[in-house]
This record gives C-alpha cells, structure tokens and sequence, in this order.
C-alpha cells in the first residue's frame, strides 16, 4: 500500500491536474465560456433535441515521434464534417523510466496537435467560418494523449471543460498505463470521453488486470462540480460517455489457431473467443456498456512499416511472439448515442492500426428567443432542423426586432 501512497503524493500534481491546452485562452475555463442557453433561462423557453455527429478514434503509435509533414487526412477523412472530433493516442513517448518518472514533455504532444489541425482544416466547413477546427482540450499523461476539436461555430455551446488524469501502471498509480478523461457540456448535455491505455499481457489471466484498470478508472476519476455545483463529478455519471484506446483484449485462443484463423479472416470464430467482447457480454466489467460490430482485420501487433504480423517471419525464434488481436477499442455507455461508422485504417506508422468510429449523438438544446435566433442562424441549422420545421434551404433567413421570418 505505501508505495502507492508515497508515487500518489509525489505526482499528485502531475496526475491529478486539471490543467489542459486548447486554442480558446480563458483564466477560468469554467466560468468565462459563454452559455447562450443558460443566459436566458428566465424567458420562455423551449427544449428541442438535436443530433450531433462526433468523430472518436484511438491510436497507439509506439512510441515514435512523427515528422510534422505526417499526413492523416485519410484517417480523418468522412462522408460528412462531424461536429466534434476527439482523437486519443497511446505511446506518443517511449513508455521507459525516464518519461514514465520524469517530467512531462509536451513537444511531441504540440507536433500530434499540429498535424490534427493541419488534417481537419483542410476541410472547407463553410465561407462563413474561414478560421475552421480549433482544439477545445489537448491533455496528455505519459505516453496518453487526448485532443478534443470543434469548428469555431460551435464553441460557445460548450461550457465546463475539465480533464482528469488517473495512473494504472507500475505500483498501481504511475501514468505508463491508466486513462485521461475529458468531460464538458454542450449545451445542455454533458459528454465524457475517456483515451485509456490498459494493463498489457497475453498469458491467460491477464484480462483480470485489464478489468481491474477499468474499475480503478471509473472509481479514481474525478471531476469538478463547477460553480453551481451541478455538474457530475465522476465518468458514468455524464449522459453520453465514449470510453476509446489500446484496451488490450486478446483472444483467448491458442496462439497457432489464432494466426490460422486470422489468416483465413475467420472473424466469427475468432470475436467469439474476444475477451473484451466476453466481458460486455457477461457485464462483469462493463454492465452497461456497447460496442459496435467489428468487421475488420484484428488491429495488433505488426512489424514495422508492414503489412505483416509480427512472429509470422520465419527464422527469428527468439523473438517474443505476440498473437495478432483488436487490442484498439471504442466502446460507449448509456443511451442517446448511435454508431455509424466502426473501421480501421492502415497506416503503417506503427506496429497497431488506427480505429475510428462515428456517432450521432443526441443533445438537448434550450431554445429561449436569444438562443433560438442564433442558432437560427448559424451553420448548425442544417437540413434536418429545416425539415423539422418545414423551412427550405433556399429560403433567406432574417432576424429583425427580436423576430425571426423568411422569405422564398
């Protein structure tokens, strides 16, 4: 027990922070954001539910450092420009002593930012919004990175961002393995999204330590109630939580059949057999819990800059054989979210493939006449808000007098 108390105190300040990094400067990231909604809760109001999409993958990049002309424009790339993006990273450092024990360096942190931004705005959103995707969190732990994105048109329904770091690693608590959750509020609903790195190992019992990290996560984080001491302070406790990373899971399977039946793209036989789908089934660890259908290749472990799986060259015997897996997970909790989109990329950066998923996710929105006209207005007011109200999109919108009309 004292070894944890004793890392606990020491990097209490590094851990349990909850400073973050993002575009929109503020002294106060919980007071000084504007709310449209909750600044006119006096007047009629109305509560109408809204459908965001949100873009959420997860990456482990093995520790190697990118050059900044690294391009994931193809990894981002989706039908239609989503709402939010949040890209979770694992392994962005070495995970040896000195980054594990030392101070955090953020260098590789600001390239990975720098690469997102120059990724997601090379996407045109609209001739009204030139300034594009501006970062609302970026916080890393270690070797864990978490960075959140929103087009500029959307950031002043965000409100309460906070972040909340939690240590699974060695002596239970040091950041090589463990979770960086990021919650806040769009409009009136809350999101959690939750980048986590989980105990490694394929030996048989190995799941029960990767168990055990979820459990310590969702007790250990911990968020600020904020100043009206109505927000929630711990991840199941938000209405729309999406949990995202290098999870670990293997298939419990003897190595030689697995490689067999991966070879074969026996994909049935070998999810039946996937610990982290057993587990949502069994709802031991993630009662509660979704994933979406997998129907791509297993994720994990391939040799460098290769389409190959690692332990499948012949001749290297000494060599630690890891069996091929979807280590690389999204999954989510409670209702109001729908997956569209479950798939892998295929860069060969690292020795795991990217993961990416959609959703659309439901959002209450309070629409008081200041509140309404804005959003009126703004380029959130797609087709499916104009159908809703019978308004075609040619129609010219014009607000004058506190009024609202359109004219053909």
């Amino acid at each position: 027990m004292w070894p944890r108390l004793v890392a606990n105190k020491i990097l209490r300040k590094r851990l349990g922070s909850n400073n973050f990094v993002a575009d929109f400067p503020s002294n106060n990231s919980e007071d000084n954001i504007p709310n449209l909604a909750q600044s006119s809760l006096s007047d009629h109001q109305n509560i109408d539910t809204y459908n965001y999409k949100v873009f959420v993958s997860t990456w482990n990049v093995g520790g190697i450092v990118p050059t900044e002309d690294l391009d994931i424009s193809d990894w981002l790339n989706t039908p239609h420009i989503c709402d939010i993006y949040v890209l979770g990273f694992q392994e962005i450092v070495p995970l040896r002593a000195s980054n594990v024990l030392g101070s955090e360096n953020t260098k590789t942190s600001m390239i990975w930012n720098s690469i997102i931004r120059k990724a997601l705005n090379k996407k045109k959103i609209s001739q009204e919004e030139p300034q594009g995707f501006k970062c609302i969190i970026s916080k890393q732990m270690v070797g864990i990175l978490i960075s959140v994105w929103v087009p500029t048109h959307i950031r002043p329904y965000i409100k309460y961002p906070s972040v909340s770091c939690v240590g699974c690693g060695i002596m239970g608590c040091l950041g090589n393995k463990g979770a960086v959750s990021v919650r806040f509020r769009l409009h009136q609903t809350r999101f959690c999204f939750v980048c986590s790195h989980l105990a490694s190992g394929g030996r048989e019992g190995d799941e029960k330590h990767r168990n055990s990290d979820v459990a310590e996560i969702l007790s250990r984080t911990s968020f600020p109630r904020g100043p009206s001491l109505d927000l929630p302070e711990t991840i199941l406790d938000h209405e729309r939580v999406i949990l995202f990373g290098d999870l670990n899971y293997r298939i419990s399977l003897p190595e030689a059949t697995t490689r067999v039946m991966v070879e074969k793209e026996e994909w049935d036989t070998l999810l039946k057999n996937d610990q982290l789908i057993l587990e949502l089934m069994n709802g031991q660890a993630f009662e509660g819990w979704h994933e979406g259908l997998i129907q791509f290749a297993p994720t994990y472990k391939y040799c460098p800059n290769s389409n190959v799986y690692f332990g499948c060259v012949q001749g290297k015997k000494a060599e630690k054989k890891r069996a091929p897996a979807w280590c690389d997970r999204i999954i989510w909790y409670g209702e109001g979210l729908k997956q569209h989109l479950y798939s892998r990329g295929e860069a060969k950066f690292s020795d795991h493939r990217p993961v990416k998923a959609i959703f659309s996710a439901e959002v209450e929105v309070v629409q008081t006449l200041k509140g309404f006209q804005e959003f009126f207005l703004s380029d959130r007011f797609d087709d499916q808000i104009r159908s809703k109200l019978k308004i075609a999109s040619s129609d010219k919108l014009q607000c004058h007098d506190g009024r609202l009309s359109f004219h053909l």
